[in-house]
């Protein structure tokens, strides 16, 4: 049993090779073989096959992630504490696209907006902190600076 699993093993390819190149040589002259489709227009290939998309280039889409709104925040504020504003800011923001009633993401993306001297910005987050958080002990100060405003 052993020897015939061997040998088919050995013979097998070089028969199938054999075979191949039988079909090819005398299937040059077979009026069937040389009859191949044309090629298909580029129009109808790009029909038949989807377009690749680009994952990177794809909008990035939140829902409710409040673990991911409180790693964005810390990573937001060890930024905020090097002095990489922009930065900062950029992952505040994220984190309120995580979860949009983090208040002290708001609070942090104010304070950002305000270094960065985008007093738009900061006036709006500031406005979002105090209406989700009125009786924080925070809140006093930040509808001080609203109110100067």
């Amino acid at each position: 049993m052993f020897l015939l699993l061997a040998i088919l093993k050995t013979v097998a390819p070089r028969i199938a090779i054999g075979l191949l190149l039988t079909g090819i040589l005398f299937g040059q002259d077979d009026p069937q073989l040389k009859k191949r489709p044309a090629e298909q227009p580029k129009a109808q290939q790009q029909e038949q096959e989807p377009p690749e998309e680009d994952e990177s280039l794809a909008p990035k889409t939140y829902s409710f992630n409040p673990l991911e709104a409180e790693k964005d925040l810390k990573v937001g504020l060890y930024y905020y504490k090097k002095g990489n504003y922009k930065a900062a800011l950029n992952r505040f923001r994220e984190a309120t696209l995580w979860n949009p009633t983090y208040a002290e993401a708001f609070l942090r993306l104010g304070e950002s907006a305000e270094k960065l001297k985008d007093k738009k910005a900061a006036h709006e987050a500031y406005e979002k902190y105090v209406a989700l958080a009125p009786t924080d002990k925070q809140a006093e100060a930040v509808k001080k600076k609203l109110g100067s405003k």
